[in-house]
């Protein structure tokens, strides 16, 4: 016998729209926040076009897997949307005609002085069974159903809709059936490392946490220039969970030192921001290949202009002469994408602007412009201030975007390590 508390979901989101480039899935984030305030962890995410085999086998496997199914869309007048008649044959529940439902559409057209068409009338048919969620905001009513223990809750898939009914009718509904248990997560975000080498200096903890109680949950997810791990832990009171949550945090940090940038989910540039604030210190900006990412990234924080003086993009040559005070020679002898010619902008545009701390980029983004000796992917970048010149050769892979933001990325990190070191 399965317990009637809702503990795991999975969210079936309905529409072929959803499946194109232009129609985002943005409900399946809004619930799971929902969902997971409550505890309920959401196991899966599945987009189903409109098509009825497809979402009934979305729906068995969802009844099979988890405690609660979430579906989105397909609520509509017309033949494509699905998601009733699907749901009255999966669970053998034919659907009927909801006279109430039909008069609440009835005087929605009404107010508008219009007559009804009656193509709307499908949306008063239910399956046999199903309790109605209103909805104050369209024509179309979630559905609430209860079948063999397991919850199905349908609602339609306009946000401005199911947002309201979510929050007003289901929310408090699905809350007397889940255990008394408060759910914690946080972020830790790495940087310097690849994905492979963080889970292996990792590994061994996620045994460890297996064992605990509360268990502590991880997730691994590598993006360009940073490694992100998801932790979280369910508890009787959010207190433990976070003592539980805040204990697997230090022995990451433990593991992965000062790569670790961030406990609290923030991202970089924030967490630089801070720094600068902390210090007192001011930073200017030189930047070629980066084509002024990095500036913009800064700039995206509340209140950089504390700590963000000036910022250039000098991507000709002239004007790092111009502007940035490089010397031709320098340029001449070593090629424009050289460590001489990154810690001459550093040092340049922070003289220029008076700041404490330059930082100059320098690359070949591509996808032309590589040599043997300097390919694609190919940035020096250069930190000068606070007692320290330091240039670091890169080599970063993929298309020009892709460089872009791995120099941003890196150029970031060796600012927030220098500022670590700054006393």
């Amino acid at each position: 016998m399965r317990s009637t508390f809702i503990d795991t979901a999975t969210i079936i989101a309905v529409g072929s729209e959803l499946l194109t480039p232009y129609r985002a899935d943005s409900n399946s984030l809004f619930l799971t926040g929902r969902l997971n305030d409550l505890a309920i962890e959401v196991q899966g995410k599945v987009i189903v076009g409109d098509d009825q085999k497809m979402l009934a086998v979305a729906i068995e496997r969802g009844l099979n897997d988890a405690d609660l199914i979430v579906m989105t869309g397909g609520l509509g007048p017309t033949d494509d949307d699905i998601t009733r008649d699907t749901l009255a044959t999966v669970l053998n529940a034919p659907l009927v005609e909801r006279q109430e439902i039909l008069s609440l559409i009835q005087a929605r057209f009404a107010a508008h002085k219009l007559k009804m068409p009656e193509i709307n009338r499908r949306q008063a048919l239910v399956p046999r069974g199903a309790e109605i969620i209103s909805n104050g905001h369209g024509t179309a009513p979630g559905l609430w159903l209860e079948w063999r223990e397991r919850v199905i809750i349908a609602l339609p898939g306009p946000p401005r809709e199911l947002e309201p009914m979510f929050d007003g009718q289901v929310l408090k509904r699905l809350a007397l059936r889940v255990p008394s248990l408060r759910l914690a997560r946080r972020v830790v975000g790495v940087s310097g490392r690849a994905e492979s080498q963080v889970e292996e200096q990792v590994r061994p903890l996620y045994a460890r946490w297996k064992e605990r109680d509360p268990v502590v949950r991880a997730t691994i997810l590598g993006s360009l220039g940073q490694v992100e791990l998801h932790l979280s832990t369910r508890a009787s009171n959010l207190r433990e969970a976070e003592i539980s949550l805040n204990l697997a945090v230090e022995e990451l940090v433990g593991a992965l030192g000062r790569d670790v940038y961030t406990t609290e989910g923030l991202p970089l540039e924030q967490v630089v921001g801070t720094r600068l604030r902390s210090h007192g210190l001011r930073v200017a900006l030189a930047e070629s290949c980066t084509g002024g990412l990095l500036a913009s990234r800064l700039t995206d924080v509340p209140g950089s202009s504390a700590y963000l003086d000036l910022a250039v993009v000098t991507y000709s040559n002239l004007e790092k002469i111009n502007l940035l005070g490089v010397p031709v020679a320098l340029i001449e002898t070593h090629g424009a994408v050289s460590e001489a010619v990154a810690l001459a902008m550093a040092s340049g545009v922070a003289a220029r602007a008076k700041a404490d701390i330059g930082v100059g980029v320098t690359g070949i983004a591509g996808p032309a412009g590589g040599t043997t000796a300097k390919p694609v992917g190919t940035v020096f970048i250069a930190v000068a201030g606070v007692g320290v010149e330091l240039v670091k050769l890169f080599a970063f892979r993929g298309e020009r975007d892709m460089v872009k933001h791995q120099a941003s990325q890196a150029a970031l990190d060796m600012l927030r390590r220098i500022l670590d070191d700054h006393e």
